[in-house]
């Protein structure tokens, strides 16, 4: 009995930590410590950009992520494209026309698991009062109490109207931009 008893310990032990950790629901999101990054390619060269300012409504239970939702907000005027003259043109009305329509927005559908750390969200995404459905893979690991989430997707900005006229060139400037987001989001708040 003496030589059972460490491992069964050890077993239950390890059965409660497996638990605990599958047991968060992931609803803060830290937006000090998330990013959201794109980088689109002209003539062939690629340019890197981000929106330094978006908030994000998240619940993601590793466990269950059949229920998990999230519903994104970005700042459109906050584009950093890389210069003053590239992000004064991008916030007017041939691009993003932030007059008219100050944010994009991301309403997911459903999310699923795809093996290995591996997820897929699908949703709907708006810009410009253009709605298209998107999926994006990402990945998702804990990182002490926090849960991290490292995904993208392709958007094609013709889709949304996202530069017109003399922009809607796709030689120019490629219809297909990357879309990068890191999301580090605490748990929700222990229930009294």
């Amino acid at each position: 009995m003496k030589t059972l008893r460490p491992t069964l310990t050890l077993a239950l032990l390890a059965g409660l930590t497996t638990g605990a950790a599958h047991a968060a629901d992931f609803t803060q999101v830290l937006t000090d410590k998330s990013s959201l990054a794109f980088t689109s390619k002209q003539m062939g060269v690629p340019v890197d950009g981000l929106f330094r300012k978006f908030s994000a409504q998240l619940a993601f239970d590793p466990a269950k992520p059949a229920t998990a939702s999230t519903v994104l907000e970005i700042d459109l005027a906050s584009i950093d494209a890389g210069s003053k003259d590239a992000n004064e043109e991008v916030v007017g009305k041939q691009w993003f026309n932030v007059k008219a329509f100050p944010t994009a927005r991301f309403v997911s559908t459903a999310v699923k698991a795809v093996g290995g750390g591996r997820y897929e969200v699908s949703g709907k995404m708006t810009i410009k009062g253009q709605t298209h459905d998107v999926v994006a893979p990402f990945t998702f690991r804990q990182d002490g109490a926090n849960g991290v989430f490292d995904g993208g997707f392709v958007l094609k900005r013709m889709d949304f109207g996202i530069g017109e006229g003399p922009w809607s060139d796709v030689s120019a400037v490629a219809n297909e931009i990357q879309i990068k987001f890191h999301v580090v989001a605490a748990p929700a708040p222990a229930k009294k």
